[in-house]
């Protein structure tokens, strides 16, 4: 039988990988080639262990590439968003941008010389007792796509599909109604359409406040919701990241008096975030980000806009209507365009089958005491314990040590066996 066939579209997707030749793996297969899929090829090449990276787009950093707005750069310092083994260039300023960002994505894969599998969708995995090897199998993707299947087979399996593998929409009442433009953040590239509209920004995380910031800066009328409470810090302390401050000070103080510094810095500087429409959590900021993974907001100047009224902060929204919205205050008002800056999820639990051991109901590892990247069956995870790029650095480097040991073991097994 072909690694496809006309006759097998329009049945049940595992119907498609039945008889197929399984492509071995000899090392372990990456579902992934973002950030996270990147460092931990390369960490482990770097120890003589093989692998392929499966890629559903047609590039390396595709939510880089493709969903996210123009005027992007890391909110925290180069040297906390490097991958390992190699550095950021010298001259890249402390906050590189994003196509910055993707250059370094590209140069880091040519000088480890990863080649990912590209448009190479992952439609499931599981572990197969009987043999004791992982099976994915996966379908073409694309516009030349053929719907060519195939399936491979290997020992471990990382999964680095990452936490932004799909889109966040709210379904709220009215949306076929409304008039003007919805979408989702993940298409919004610059403010230079909505110059004089009226722009409402769902959402205020990182990418809310800025987006609803450019919008600002192109001279439209943007008004952000603010749904819930949130910490608003400002992204430096006395010209050092607050990020690097805030890691420097658990080094040595507890979290609880880190957290009242950097809340008492804020205050200083930012004022009492509440009267513009932030109220604090009960818990500090990194608190917080310890317990749930929630990041705080680090201000790159929106705040500002929000005091000089060029950006307004609204309640949240119950529904939409013809031409806006009504949010849970009562009140309407009309809108040119919505942008959701809802987030994103993973999409673990869609392909990977059976491993509800490790994985919760959000595609996230549970969270053990130890070892939060590895699961069973030579299954680990990357990039899913949400501590950014540097988690992401940090499980790549543990994850290919594992595996390393237990690939010399093998080998050493199996020359042993050939001798006797």
């Amino acid at each position: 039988m072909p690694p496809y066939a006309s006759e097998s579209l329009g049945k049940e997707s595992h119907d498609l990988f039945l008889n197929i030749m399984p492509r071995s793996v000899d090392g372990a297969i990456i579902v992934g080639a973002g950030p996270s899929g990147m460092a931990t090829a390369a960490c482990l090449k770097e120890k003589g262990v093989p692998s392929i990276v499966l890629e559903k787009a047609e590039c390396i950093g595709s939510l880089w590439k493709h969903k996210t707005y123009d005027r992007l750069h890391l909110h925290i310092p180069k040297e906390f968003c490097e991958l390992p083994l190699m550095p950021f260039p010298a001259s890249y300023p402390t906050y590189p941008n994003r196509q910055q960002f993707l250059d370094y994505l590209e140069e880091y894969a040519r000088h480890f010389d990863i080649q990912p599998h590209f448009n190479e969708s992952v439609q499931s995995a599981h572990y197969d007792e009987s043999s004791q090897l992982w099976r994915v199998n996966t379908q073409t993707t694309g516009k030349s796509s053929c719907n060519k299947i195939e399936e491979y087979t290997a020992r471990w399996l990382i999964v680095a599909s990452g936490e932004n593998a799909e889109i966040v929409t709210p379904k709220l009442p009215g949306m076929k109604d409304y008039q003007g433009d919805l979408l989702h953040s993940s298409k919004y590239k610059n403010g230079s359409e909505y110059v004089g509209k009226k722009v409402l920004v769902v959402g205020c995380g990182n990418s809310g406040m800025e987006i609803a910031l450019d919008l600002a800066n192109f001279s439209a009328k943007p008004s952000l919701v603010v749904r819930g409470p949130v910490h608003v810090l400002p992204r430096e302390i006395f010209g050092t990241s607050t990020f690097s401050v805030a890691v420097k000070l658990m080094r040595t103080f507890p979290v609880w008096l880190t957290d009242w510094l950097l809340v008492f810095y804020t205050w200083l500087t930012l004022g009492n975030v509440a009267n513009y429409g932030f109220n604090r959590p009960k818990e500090g900021p990194m608190e917080l980000k310890d317990k749930v993974g929630k990041t705080p907001i680090l201000d790159v100047g929106t705040l500002n806009k929000i005091k000089s009224g060029h950006i307004k902060v609204v309640p949240r929204v119950v529904s939409l209507t013809s031409s806006g919205v009504r949010f849970e205050n009562g009140l309407t008002d009309s809108y040119d365009a919505v942008i959701l800056a809802t987030g994103y999820r993973s999409n673990v639990p869609r392909w990977l089958k059976g491993e509800e051991k490790f994985f919760a109901d959000d595609g996230f590892p549970k969270r053990p005491t130890t070892n939060g990247w590895k699961g069973e069956h030579g299954l680990y995870a990357v990039g899913l314990t949400r501590k950014g790029l540097l988690g992401a650095s940090m499980d790549a480097r543990n994850i290919a040590e594992d595996i390393r040991k237990a690939y010399d073991t093998r080998n050493l097994v199996s020359r042993a066996s050939e001798i006797l």
